[in-house]
């Protein structure tokens, strides 16, 4: 059997053929996959084309001009960021693990009535404006840092330490999202700060920590000392006036006692008054003998006589005899 002779000629272009075949492929599967991208549902995407802003899609699969003449970059606009302040959070969880190194320069500041306080803070935002967020501002979280950082210290410095430990934490924060927001809007940053929180604030480790604590307790012993008087007060004086109104009352009846006797004397004196005018030596003798039955109604063994020993009055006796008949 004879063996088929090919031709250097005819071998160059096969070789060209399949040369060409691959590139197209190859060229072809780029074109695929560079056409397209994927825009998760916390995210979106920023498309550019030549490196200039064309549009900003939402979640989903999308097509785009291959061979890099667009461009994306996807933003998670729906994502909530955290930045500390003071502190790193190395291992967030339900048991956070916290770094040991230590950020005084970024948490030690002045208060107001000159005392010096390490204030520990996190802010919390969201990307609300994916353009402004990618071509408005370079160095994006150096400028979110010294913002955060400028805002809490003029806050703090306006106030006094035990207000800044105290009733004025909750205010510090409502006041600084707002100023920190105001600020970044003028930036263009386009974030929005949802969340500032302020977390540790103590005086610096040494000496001013340990003479701080000693105040806070002393102000912890008055407020309790205070408590103590005050639910003591709350105890003593319903009781008291409990008493009072008791003693009020008892007064009260007594006096209406007293002047329903004394209109029943005059009733009774106006009454005996009417039957003396109607016949005044009966009633004389009967209010001299109702006297001396009243005087004498203890006595026993009493006999009664006239004044002049004429006449023998056993007055006491006939009445003890006419009241056992």
């Amino acid at each position: 059997m004879a063996e088929r002779d090919v031709s250097p000629k005819k071998r160059f272009s096969i070789n060209t053929r399949a040369a060409v075949i691959t590139l197209i492929v190859i060229v072809a599967l780029i074109a695929i996959f560079s056409g397209f991208y994927v825009v998760d549902q916390t995210e979106q995407a920023v498309v550019l084309v030549f490196g200039k802003f064309s549009r900003v899609s939402g979640p989903g699969l999308h097509g785009k001009l291959p061979f890099g003449i667009e461009k994306n970059y996807n933003i998670p606009t729906q994502v909530i960021q955290t930045m500390q302040f003071g502190f790193r959070v190395e291992q967030p969880g339900v048991k956070t693990v916290y770094s040991k190194e230590e950020f005084p320069e970024e948490s030690i500041m002045l208060t107001g009535d000159l005392n010096i306080i390490d204030v520990e803070w996190i802010i919390q935002y969201r990307i609300v404006d994916p353009k402004a967020w990618l071509f408005n501002v370079d160095m994006k979280e150096k400028n979110i840092r010294d913002i955060s950082q400028s805002v809490i210290n003029q806050l703090v410095g306006d106030r006094a330490i035990l207000d800044v430990i105290g009733p004025e934490r909750i205010n510090i924060e409502v006041k600084a999202q707002d100023m920190m927001n105001a600020i970044f809007d003028s930036y263009g940053l386009g974030i929005s700060v949802v969340t500032v929180k302020l977390q540790n604030i103590v005086p610096p480790k040494g000496d001013v920590q340990d003479a701080f604590e000693d105040v806070n307790k002393a102000i912890q012993d008055m407020n309790r000392l205070i408590n103590e008087g005050k639910e003591q007060y709350n105890k003593e004086i319903p009781r008291a006036r409990g008493e009072a109104s008791k003693i009020i009352e008892v007064a009260s009846g007594y006096a209406v006692e007293r002047v329903n006797m004394a209109k029943g004397d005059v009733a009774r004196f106006n009454a005996v008054r009417d039957e003396y005018r109607k016949n005044r030596d009966v009633t004389r003798s009967r209010l001299y003998i109702e006297m001396v039955e009243d005087v004498f109604k203890d006595s026993k063994g009493t006999d009664l006589i006239d004044r002049n020993l004429k006449n023998f009055l056993p007055l006491k006796n006939l009445q003890a005899e006419g009241g056992a008949r």
